[in-house]
């Protein structure tokens, strides 16, 4: 061994083997997380923190090489198991000219083996003992203390950064990450590392780039530009994962350091978000968490199988994850918040009998006003002119035909028309600058303040204790911008301090009525974050109503939520052919179904259809909730014309596939070959489940592992079962 090796294994303080990762205390003490195999050069300080009078070494686009993240040193560290059969290590670090502690805590899960290393540093961490199981992830956050004499005022702070990726290969690096909208959610983009992060001759100038490639969220809607999930993947199948969990601000990077690949995650920013902090002497913060896995092998689907796992590792228990109840819900393309008991009492009965067992009356329950509800919301009473005999008596209605009531709220908002704009103190709502603000017609509720969560929790506990509902759908349909000013916080810690109190309000309505579902929604998918998805049940993918956009956005839905709380609307018509009713059915049948549409209005033949499509769905619900998703096709493009989204289940392999028309008219062909490498060599029988009566047809290669489906017409789509005791997993 030789002396430089010598010394990288006396100071390494922490390894992860199955995530290929180690920190270590390089010779100025200061922490690097990275490949237990490179130089420390190419690593990034395990903490980047930027504060005012503390910026940056070499200024730039960049959030790493910051003068506190340079200065952080090593002061100790501990391993513990956690309760859930993981561990957790937390790393301090101290910057003597601010007094700042940065507490780095990894948390690692029950399949993820890590070791804590003796050395000559001082260590007070135990030795774990090893887990079998190759799997798992890295999540981190950071608390930051000020244990000096005078105030600091932070700026960023990063939750993870990693360096050393790829060292020498950045050819070979693809980047991928994920555009979203309202109606058109979870657009997966890839490109070659280097058409993002060009090399740049460092050798001639003596220094890095100033630029890195960088997504981030803008304003209260975490998910309304972008997903805060991204991943680079090289030629061998390798694969780096990463997850922020924020509902407030969020931001990642990666570029060139060394001549390797970093990558850095943050919580919101004051560059992006107007958020800073200021730590008196005593005072501490706590950073989002994020969460990184690494596959060795099997590239995108290995890594996203990976965080399908640790996703439901985080997320709160409830009967509702395993139960997979089939929803209905009044609103998309049919009621459209316009919900009456006349209207109303033939879909509940139509629901019943095709076998939906949650009813969800959406938005408009509370509107008796004759210039729209829009602006009129808050109160939360029911709309006398729009129930004769009252709203609970209908929702008794819904009960005994054998589902559970449901209906739609969006609490945290007050409309400007709503008496409760006037009743609640100034200090319950957003505000900027000394004003009130106003977003769409509407004014934003701080639940930090007593009076807002009084007034939520007694209309929860009204709806759930007084009427009955056990379903409450949860949406937010404005943004309201960087945050709120309470007193001298920036408007970007007035968001994160509400989000936060949001969650803690959420787990509390949680706790009261355990039995409650809830439903997170924001226009669709535009606050799709596992901060609130760890406490929410269910969660709506998009507001797409025309059926033959959504393919793309249910195919790729499980890149931003597990399957089994993936909401996908299913809204068959009257008016709609056979093959466009199957259609619309069978993208919503490896999530969780929203249903929707007049079936009280239907043929006997479409009816049957859509009965047998719920049958379906309850016969495989209950292989969802442990199921590993896969793309056998890539992630979908918004226009393809050929989309597959599978599931990997204990049972084998459901397969869904669709075949749209070519955007600007003229079809794709009837015929599509679909590689399966795990079926190779077995005999899976490919089996359509859905539709009932179907005209696709297959041919299975068992040598080299080829499905091909026969589709004979556009616009039409199936669910397949490969079903054998030879596939693995």
């Amino acid at each position: 061994m030789t002396l430089t090796a010598a010394v990288a294994e006396r100071s390494r303080i922490w390894a992860c083997p199955e995530l290929g990762l180690h920190a270590v205390v390089d010779t100025t003490g200061s922490v690097r997380l990275g490949r237990p195999d490179q130089d420390t050069a190419c690593l990034v300080p395990l903490v980047e923190i930027t504060a005012t009078g503390h910026g940056r070494l070499w200024s730039g686009e960049r959030f790493i090489e910051t003068a506190i993240g340079e200065r952080l040193v090593y002061r100790d560290h501990e391993t513990v198991e956690s309760a859930g059969g993981g561990e957790r290590t937390t790393i301090r670090l101290t910057d003597a000219v601010t007094g700042l502690v940065a507490e780095v805590l990894l948390e690692t899960g029950a399949g993820t083996r890590t070791r804590s290393r003796s050395t000559h540093l001082q260590n007070r961490s135990t030795r774990p003992q090893s887990r079998p199981t190759p799997a798992g992830f890295l999540r981190a956050r950071v608390r930051l203390v000020n244990e000096g004499s005078v105030p600091v005022r932070v700026e960023s702070v990063s939750t993870l950064t990693l360096g050393g990726i790829a060292e020498g290969a950045l050819d070979g690096l693809t980047l991928h990450w994920a555009d979203n909208d309202w109606l058109a959610e979870c657009r997966w983009r890839r490109a070659p590392f280097r058409d993002q992060v060009v090399p740049l001759s460092r050798s001639a100038h003596g220094h890095e780039g100033r630029g890195c490639f960088e997504r981030y969220s803008q304003g209260s809607w975490s998910t309304g530009r972008h997903l805060p999930v991204a991943a680079l993947t090289d030629r061998d199948g390798r694969a780096w994962l990463w997850q922020i969990e924020s509902s407030a601000g969020w931001r990642f990077e990666t570029g060139e350091r060394e001549g390797a690949a970093y990558v850095a995650l943050f919580g919101p920013d004051d560059a992006h978000h107007q958020w800073q902090h200021t730590l008196a002497p005593g005072q501490e913060f706590t950073t989002v968490p994020a969460v990184l896995v690494r596959a060795e092998t099997g590239g995108l689907d290995a890594a996203f199988g990976a965080l399908t796992d640790y996703r439901r590792s985080i997320r709160r228990d409830h009967p509702d994850l395993h139960a997979l109840p089939v929803i209905y819900n009044d609103y998309m393309n049919t009621l459209m918040g316009d919900p009456t008991t006349e209207r109303l009492l033939p879909l509940i009965e139509s629901a019943a009998a095709v076998g939906a067992e949650v009813f969800v009356i959406d938005a408009g329950w509370y509107d008796d006003d004759a210039q729209g509800w829009w602006d009129a919301v808050g109160a939360w009473e029911p709309a006398p002119n729009r129930f004769p005999g009252g709203l609970p008596k209908l929702l008794d209605t819904i009960s005994s035909h054998g589902m559970t009531p449901g209906l739609w709220l969006e609490p945290e908002v007050v409309g400007v028309r709503s008496p409760l704009a006037r009743a609640l103190p100034e200090e319950a709502f957003f505000r900027r600058g000394g004003l009130r603000v106003t977003e769409h017609g509407r004014h934003h509720l701080d639940l930090r303040h007593p009076a807002a969560r009084a007034h939520l929790d007694e209309v929860v506990d009204r709806l759930v204790d007084d009427w009955g509902v056990g379903y409450l759908k949860l949406d937010y349909n404005i943004n309201i911008g960087p945050g709120t000013e309470n007193g001298p916080e920036s408007p970007g810690a007035g968001l994160l301090g509400h989000h936060r109190a949001h969650l803690d309000w959420l787990a509390s309505i949680l706790d009261r009525h355990p039995g409650l579902v809830v439903e997170n929604c924001g226009s669709g998918g535009l606050r799709m974050d596992y901060a609130q998805l760890a406490l929410a049940q269910v969660q709506s993918t998009s507001d797409q109503q025309d059926f033959l956009r959504y393919p793309p956005i249910a195919a790729a839905a499980p890149t931003a939520v597990t399957p089994e709380q993936a909401a996908v609307w299913a809204y068959p018509q009257p008016h709609f052919s056979t093959d466009e009713v199957a259609f619309t059915l069978t993208g919503a049948l490896l999530g969780r179904i929203h249903l929707s549409g007049f079936l009280n209005l239907m043929s006997a033949e479409q009816f049957a259809l859509v009965r047998s499509a719920i049958s379906v769905y309850r016969d495989i619900r209950r292989e969802i909730q442990d199921a590993h998703p896969f793309w056998p096709l890539g992630l979908p493009g918004w226009e393809d014309s050929w989309i597959t989204q599978g599931l990997h289940t204990d049972a084998g392999t459901l397969l869904t596939v669709w075949r749209r028309e070519r955007p600007g008219g003229g079809s794709a062909p009837a015929d599509l070959t679909i590689p399966l490498p795990h079926l190779r060599g077995s005999h899976p029988a490919p089996v359509v489940l859905h539709p009932a009566v179907s005209d696709c047809t297959t041919q299975w290669d068992r040598d080299r592992g080829l499905l091909t489906v026969h589709l004979p017409r556009p616009n039409t789509a199936a669910l397949l079962r490969l079903a054998t005791g030879a596939a693995r997993f």
